[in-house]
This record gives C-alpha cells, sequence and structure tokens, in this order.
C-alpha cells in the first residue's frame, strides 16, 4: 500500500544489450530529476541476452544474423539523438551474453545503494553502446565497479556465497510471475500498471502523477 508520505514504486526490469532500454536511459534520468525521492525506481534484469550467439542466429539468420541485427539496432536508435550507437556493435564487437553484467548488477544491488546500481549499470550500458566494449567480459566488469567505488570484496563473496546468483534468480522468476514480455518493462501500482517497450516520458510521467494525486489501494485511471 502507498500512502501520502511513500514514493511511488517502479520495478523496471530491462536488460543491458537491450537497445531499447539503452533508448529509455534519458526517461530514467528525467524521472530522476523531476521527482527525486517520490519516485522510487528498483531496477531489476531479464533475459533477453541471456545467449546472443542461439537468439541471433535464431531470429536474424546463421550466416550473416549479426550484420543484419546491427542495421537492426542502429536504425531502431536513429531517431534518437541520446541514444549513441558505435558502427562496430553486433559487427565487431558481439558480446556472448549480457547474463554476467546482470550477475555482477545483482552483487552490487546487495552490497551498495540503489543509486550504485544504476550509476554502475549506466556505465556497462555507455561501455558497450558509445565504447563497443565486450560487456560479457567479467574483468571489464569488475573494473566498471572499481572505477565506481563498488567494494571488489564485497562482490567476490556475493559471488562466491551464491547470492548474487540467487538475486538474479530471483528477478527473472518475479519478471515471469509478473508477466513480463520483455526489455524495459515498468511495473507500477503494485503490478496493477505495466508499461513495456519504447514507452514515452509523457505516459510516464502521467501514471506517476496520477499514483502521487490518488495513494492508497484504488486503481488509477491512467
Amino acid at each position: 500500500m502507498q500512502d501520502k508520505t511513500s514514493p511511488v514504486i517502479i520495478d523496471y526490469y530491462s536488460d543491458v544489450l537491450c537497445v531499447w532500454a539503452w533508448i529509455a536511459q534519458p526517461r530514467l534520468d528525467e524521472l530522476s530529476r523531476q521527482w527525486g525521492p517520490q519516485v522510487l525506481l528498483r531496477h531489476h534484469y531479464v533475459d533477453i541476452f541471456g545467449d546472443c550467439n542461439q537468439k541471433i542466429a535464431r531470429n536474424w539468420g546463421e550466416h550473416d544474423g549479426f550484420e543484419k541485427f546491427a542495421d537492426h539496432v542502429h536504425h531502431s536508435a536513429e531517431p534518437f539523438e541520446d541514444a549513441t550507437v558505435h558502427p562496430e556493435i553486433w559487427r565487431a564487437t558481439r558480446p556472448s551474453s549480457s547474463a554476467q553484467a546482470h550477475l555482477l548488477l545483482r552483487a552490487i544491488g546487495l552490497v551498495a545503494s540503489e543509486e550504485k546500481l544504476a550509476a554502475t549499470a549506466l556505465r556497462i550500458r555507455r561501455s558497450f553502446f558509445c565504447d563497443a566494449k565486450d560487456i560479457s567480459d567479467m574483468d571489464l566488469l569488475l573494473q566498471i565497479a572499481r572505477e565506481e567505488g563498488v567494494d571488489h570484496e564485497a562482490i567476490s563473496h556475493c559471488f562466491r556465497k551464491g547470492s548474487a546468483m540467487a538475486a538474479l534468480s530471483s528477478d527473472l522468476r518475479a519478471a515471469q510471475e509478473s508477466g513480463v514480455r520483455g526489455s524495459p518493462t515498468w511495473i507500477l501500482n503494485n503490478g496493477r500498471q505495466v508499461l513495456y517497450g519504447n514507452v514515452g516520458y509523457r505516459v510516464l510521467n502521467a501514471n506517476i502523477e496520477e499514483l502521487l494525486k490518488h495513494p492508497g489501494d484504488e486503481a488509477s485511471w491512467c
């Protein structure tokens, strides 16, 4: 239940390799700027690019699938000036999986703040989409985490003890139970409102405004 003093909670499901989640990043930033502590964004991760080679070969072709998919990604991002896409992603830079990054981020979520988690996730996305780095490389991911000031030993402990894997498994299970269809997905109002895909900022904003005006158990009209 949400009362007048509690923030609007958004459970945000994404895959770090998803171009539509990259396109949505400025909307996350604007939510933070406009609403501050009135909105609590909780990051979760969903398996879209868990096996990139299989996914792209199956959906785009075994022989030239990566080139076709690269064209699709560039075409998708073209109308969005803030969504920089390096020309070499999916052509020369072909991560094998997003799962490594998701595992790291789940570990960070266990030992650091939601703000630190969001900042590291953004750095990982930038490394891929802007700099064409292979973000399935755990050495690179750990370097990014260190540069963001995350305690390396704390992360290692989460890996060794299985707590990071348990948290990632919980994300994947919750996504399935909540009917998450893909990346990105925004879940508000205790699951009553599910927004999926390329959702405009005005739509997000309208839903948040309605929830802030009418907190409690009643369903929003948005």
